[in-house]
């Protein structure tokens, strides 16, 4: 159990700016224009698939990325997101004591932006920065519905999204630590690991890799190696790019 100190949220959480990338959030400082929301992201697939903007998504990452399928896109859409959710969540936590309210009918969503995700939330409201929190916030607020909606349309499997979910958790925890040992703040590095140990014992993350320090090992792959030039990441459970049937790597 991490014990914080909560510090209100500034309104336009500028702690997160020096850490930069997956962890920057747009507050309502910025206009969002007429985006949509996560939560329609998620929504079931309505009659017009055009409007969707997960389903846009995905098609936008496997052109880009020439992706030989479309569910090799949907497993690094599902991925992007997650990093960027967890990132915000867990910089916030970190640094403040506190997390904003993530609800996806408050973080609009752009979907045909570059990476990582252009997100902009609407209204800061605190939460405390505990890890059943955290949990509740990204993993029920948004991993869920949006693991759902992805294997409604891209059979994707439980155990890939289970591993990309705790990846994408592992890798904003190991870059908060980076940072904050560059800039002396040891005090934030040992909060981003005990909340993320924390987590990752949650019973929908148990059993999706191992934790050792900051590194991490999952237990399923992305499918990123399926991308031309792609090869494995760094925490694959593969070595090297399996030439076995591709839905055997999915977990």
């Amino acid at each position: 159990m991490v014990l914080l100190l909560f510090v209100d949220l500034d309104p336009d959480l500028a702690a997160l700016r020096p850490l930069a990338g997956f962890f920057v959030l747009r507050t309502a400082g910025a206009s969002a224009g007429p985006l949509p929301t996560l939560a329609q992201a998620y929504a079931p697939v309505a009659p017009d698939v055009s409007a969707n903007p997960l389903i846009f998504r995905v098609r936008k990452v496997a052109t880009a990325l020439r992706a030989p399928e479309l569910r090799v896109a949907a497993s690094l859409t599902h991925q992007g997101l997650a990093a960027r959710l967890w990132s915000i969540a867990l910089g916030c936590a970190a640094l403040y004591g506190g997390v904003p309210d993530l609800d996806s009918r408050l973080l609009r969503w752009d979907a045909d932006g570059s990476a990582p995700d252009d997100l902009f939330l609407t209204d800061v409201r605190p939460l405390p920065g505990d890890a059943p929190t955290l949990a509740d916030v990204v993993l029920h607020g948004h991993l869920i519905p949006l693991s759902a909606a992805l294997r409604a349309r891209h059979h994707l499997a439980p155990g890939l999204l289970r591993g990309n979910a705790a990846s994408a958790l592992a890798g904003a925890a190991r870059e908060l630590d980076r940072w904050a040992r560059r800039h002396g703040r040891t005090d934030v590095a040992a909060r981003a690991r005990a909340l993320t140990s924390e987590l990752l014992a949650h019973p929908l993350l148990t059993g999706a890799g191992n934790l050792d320090g900051t590194a991490f090992r999952r237990r399923s792959c992305c499918l990123y190696y399926r991308v031309p030039g792609g090869g494995v990441c760094g925490d694959c459970c593969f070595t090297r790019p399996p030439r076995s049937s591709p839905r055997a790597a999915s977990g």
